[in-house]
C-alpha cells in the first residue's frame, strides 16, 4: 500500500492517531493498536518528538497555552512532556502494528525525529498542521524520498503552496494534502470540506481529511469529495482522560466510521451508464404499449385501445404516435403486449 497515492480504485486509506492517548502506558498502547485494527484502521499514526525538539521550557507567559483550548493555562514544555510517546517504544509498536498487517508511521517534529523514523523504515512521514510553516523541516523530510501527508489546519493558500514547493525542490511530488481544521473538537460548520475537491484540482495531489469533529458525517462527506485518507484520533475509553481524550473517538465510534467510510465508497462506485444485471431486470417494470381492451382484425388502433401502462414488454410509448391511426392484423385480447406484428402495413394509396 503506498500512502498519498491518486488512485480512486484503491480504497479509502483510514489512519487511526495514537497521540497522546497511550497516557504513559506501553501496555495501553500496544492494546490500543488492536482495537484500531478491530475497528478497520489500515495504519496506526504516532507524533515523534520531545519537549526540547518542539518547544523550549520557558516561564515566559508566550510559552504559556491562553487561547481558549482544552489546555490552558498549561506549559507548553510541560504539555509535550506529557503527551509525547516515547521514541524507544517506536520499534515496538510499529512492529506490534505490521504483525496485525497494518502499515506505521509518524509525524517528525524536527531533523533529528525525521532521521529516527528513516532508520525505523517508515512507509511515509506526516507533517503537524502546526508545522506547516517551517518549511526547512518539510524540505528535508521530504528529501528522504517517501510519500508525505500534509495537514493544512492552520494554513493559508500560500503557506500550502510553499509547503509544497519545498517538497517539489527536493524532487518529491509524492504528497496528500489534508484539509484540516484545528479546534479541539471541531465545530461542523467550520470544515468547509468543499476545499478538498478543490485542493485537488488546484494542486494537482492526493486529497484526505484529518478530522477533529466527532461526527461521522465529516468522513462520509470528504470521501464523497475525493478525499483518499482519513485520519482520526482513537483511545480505547475517552473516561481514561489525557490531552487529546475528548475529540478521540471509543473503538465502537472508530469501527462505525470506519465501516461508513467503506459503504460510502460502494455507494461511489464510477462513472457509468450501464445498467447492472438487477436495473436491467427492474426495466421489466418500466411502462410500454399493450392492447388495453379485446380488438378486431382491421379495427383502428386509438389511444383508447392502445395505451402507455406499466409493465415493460410492449413496444416503448415512444412510438404510440406513429402507430395510431393504423389497422390491428387480426383479433387480439386485452392485455397483449403491442409490437409492429400487430399492426398491418401501409395499404399503398388506389390509382
Amino acid at each position: 500500500m503506498i500512502i498519498g497515492h491518486h488512485n480512486t480504485e484503491e480504497k479509502v486509506f483510514i489512519i487511526a492517531e495514537l497521540s497522546a492517548n497511550h497516557n504513559g502506558s506501553l501496555d495501553t498502547a500496544l492494546r490500543t493498536i488492536d482495537a484500531m485494527k478491530e475497528s478497520g484502521a489500515d495504519a496506526i499514526k504516532l507524533q515523534t518528538y520531545t519537549p526540547d525538539t518542539i518547544t523550549l521550557d520557558c516561564d515566559s507567559d508566550m510559552f504559556t497555552i491562553s487561547q481558549g483550548t482544552l489546555w490552558d493555562k498549561r506549559k507548553f514544555y510541560d504539555l509535550y512532556g506529557s503527551a509525547m510517546t516515547p521514541w524507544e517504544w517506536h520499534p515496538i509498536l510499529f512492529d506490534h502494528a505490521k504483525n496485525l498487517g497494518m502499515e506505521a508511521f509518524s509525524s517528525p517534529f524536527d531533523p533529528t525525529a525525521v532521521d529516527f523514523l528513516f532508520k525505523l523504515d517508515v512507509p511515509a512521514y506526516k507533517i503537524a498542521s502546526f508545522e506547516i510553516t517551517d518549511i526547512p523541516l518539510i524540505e528535508y523530510t521530504a528529501s528522504k524520498g517517501k510519500p508525505i501527508i500534509i495537514s493544512t489546519g492552520i494554513a493559508t493558500l500560500s503557506d500550502i503552496e510553499e509547503a509544497l514547493d519545498a517538497c517539489r525542490r527536493v524532487g518529491n511530488n509524492q504528497i496528500t494534502l489534508l484539509k484540516c481544521t484545528s479546534a479541539y473538537p471541531a465545530a461542523l460548520e467550520e470544515m468547509n470540506l468543499l476545499t478538498i475537491e478543490d485542493m485537488k484540482n488546484r494542486f494537482g495531489v492526493g486529497v484526505g481529511l484529518s478530522d477533529h469533529t466527532m461526527s461521522l458525517a465529516a468522513p462520509v462527506a470528504a470521501v464523497a469529495l475525493g478525499a483518499r485518507i482519513i485520519e482520526k484520533h482513537f483511545i480505547l475509553d475517552r473516561g481514561m482522560g489525557g490531552e487529546d481524550s475528548a475529540f478521540s473517538l471509543e473503538p465502537h465510534e472508530f469501527k462505525a466510521m470506519a465501516d461508513a467510510v467503506r459503504d460510502t465508497e460502494k455507494l461511489l462506485g464510477k462513472v457509468t451508464y450501464e445498467l447492472s444485471e438487477k436495473s436491467l431486470k427492474s426495466r421489466e417494470f418500466s411502462r410500454s404499449l399493450f392492447i388495453a381492451e379485446d380488438v378486431k382484425a382491421g379495427e383502428i388502433i386509438t389511444e383508447r385501445n392502445v395505451r402507455s401502462v406499466r409493465p415493460g414488454f410492449g413496444l416503448p410509448p415512444k412510438y404510440l404516435p406513429e402507430i395510431l391511426g393504423k389497422k390491428f392484423t387480426a383479433d387480439y385480447p386485452k392485455g397483449t403486449p403491442m409490437t409492429y406484428n400487430h399492426i398491418r402495413p401501409t395499404e399503398p394509396p388506389c390509382e
